[in-house]
């Protein structure tokens, strides 16, 4: 398998240092560091589903649950499908690819990952086949994500193009994806150690965000005795922005634009999409690590600063 990695040195939009992002291959795993400290790890050839752990925040702090890639003490066990931050959905032509409990649903890499700069940092590009049973392909894809960061923030960008293979693909109405996160467990608003405070933009805060459409999400608490937090953007161009938050109290942050139903009580299939055999789907998202007073506004301001470079 070819893999280029190449280090670089970027400015960053949301603060005036310039740090050095640089990636490593140590196997089937593409390590980020941002200033020579530890910024992610992508595990990009696992299956059944391709996942980035652990994620580092502002000074160092583990963002993300461990389990079930490691047991920490102390940290739930629940869902074990939940894996860091991944890429998933429940029905897709009626398929479980979200928990995969029937039919061997899995993302299986096709090809060699990427690795290369650009202006707006270290991107790692990989292309997947979902595949079923013995090898059925169900659709490809294309995922993209780029790392940056600077002292007191840092961003994963990722950028999902789906295509059907060869027929109409039927994202199904459920609630049960798609882009999503498993924060650490102090982030959480309810559990054992939980520090955290759930916000969306358009003001809702704790359980009242879960299946509520909104520009952007927040999880923000205390980690290693440091303030920070993890908010996740849609794009304007997504489908159905704003998106409906699969957003719960115990740690899972997911952006969703395909559950209706299960949001709003809608009749069964109001959010379905089919895409036709020659169409694509591109959805964009951005993950923001960041450090304390990141409030509404500051969140605001950063959200439009990234949409506007559309």
């Amino acid at each position: 398998m070819r893999i280029v990695a190449v280090p670089i040195a970027l400015s960053f939009a949301l603060g005036c240092t310039t740090p050095r992002v640089a990636t490593t291959i140590e196997g089937e795993v593409v390590r980020v560091t941002l200033a020579g400290e530890p910024f992610a790890s992508v595990h990009h050839a696992v299956t059944p589903r391709p996942y980035v752990f652990p994620i580092h925040g502002p000074g160092g702090v583990l963002m993300t649950r461990s389990f079930p890639m490691a047991e920490v003490q102390g940290e739930a066990k629940d869902h074990p499908h939940h894996c860091s931050l991944w890429f998933a959905h429940g029905s897709v032509d009626g398929i479980d690819f979200w928990q995969g409990k029937e039919r061997r649903p899995r993302q299986q890499q096709r090809g060699a990952v990427e690795v290369e700069t650009t202006a707006a940092g270290a991107v790692v590009r990989c292309r997947y086949d979902w595949l079923v049973d013995d090898g059925t392909l169900v659709c490809s894809e294309l995922r993209e994500l780029t790392f940056d960061g600077n002292d007191d923030a840092r961003t994963i960008d990722i950028a999902v193009t789906l295509r059907p293979a060869g027929h109409a693909l039927v994202l199904g109405d459920t609630k049960e994806g798609m882009f999503a996160i498993r924060v650490a467990q102090p982030l959480c608003v309810e559990g054992h150690g939980a520090t955290g405070v759930l916000t969306n933009s358009e003001g809702m805060t704790g359980a009242a965000v879960w299946g509520k459409r909104a520009r952007w999400i927040d999880a923000s608490g205390i980690v290693d005795h440091r303030a920070v937090g993890i908010a996740m953007f849609d794009h304007p161009d997504n489908h159905a922005h704003p998106t409906w938050w699969h957003a719960r109290t115990y740690g899972l942050l997911a952006a969703n634009p395909f559950g209706v139903h299960d949001f709003e009580k809608k009749p069964q299939g109001t959010g379905t999409l089919s895409l036709p055999a020659n169409g694509q789907l591109r959805l964009r998202y951005r993950v923001l690590l960041h450090g304390a007073g990141w409030d509404r506004s500051r969140l605001d301001a950063a959200y439009g600063a990234w949409t506007a470079a559309r």
